[in-house]
C-alpha cells in the first residue's frame, strides 16, 4: 500500500499562504458592434506591425550602408518584426478558419 504524498517541509514557514476569500461574481463588459473594440484593436495591431517592420527596414539599410552603430539593435528589430509578422499571420489564419467553420455550419 502506498502512502499519500506529503507536503514539502520548510516551505510553509518561508511562504505563508493566506486563505483565498471568495470573490463576488464580476460582471462582463458588454460586447460592442462591428466598429467597436475588436476592430480598433485589429487596426492598431496592423499599424504596430507596419511601424516595427519599418524600423527593421531602416536599420537594415543602415547596416548595408555601414552607418549602423549597434548591430544588436538591428538583430532585435528584425526578430521583433518576424515575430509580429508570425503573430499577424496566425491571427489571420484563425479568422479564416473560423469563417470557414461558420460557412460549413450554414450548409
Amino acid at each position: 500500500m502506498t502512502s499519500p504524498i506529503s507536503g514539502i517541509s520548510g516551505i510553509g514557514a518561508a511562504l505563508p499562504i493566506a486563505p483565498v476569500a471568495p470573490s463576488a461574481p464580476s460582471s462582463t463588459p458588454a460586447v460592442s458592434g462591428p466598429s467597436g473594440d475588436f476592430a480598433s484593436m485589429l487596426a492598431s495591431g496592423l499599424e504596430n506591425l507596419q511601424q516595427v517592420q519599418g524600423r527593421a527596414d531602416d536599420l537594415a539599410v543602415q547596416a548595408a550602408n555601414g552607418t549602423l552603430t549597434d548591430p544588436a539593435a538591428y538583430t532585435m528589430a528584425s526578430t521583433e518584426a518576424a515575430l509580429a509578422t508570425q503573430l499577424t499571420v496566425a491571427v489571420r489564419n484563425k479568422a479564416v478558419e473560423a469563417f470557414t467553420e461558420i460557412m460549413r455550419m450554414q450548409a
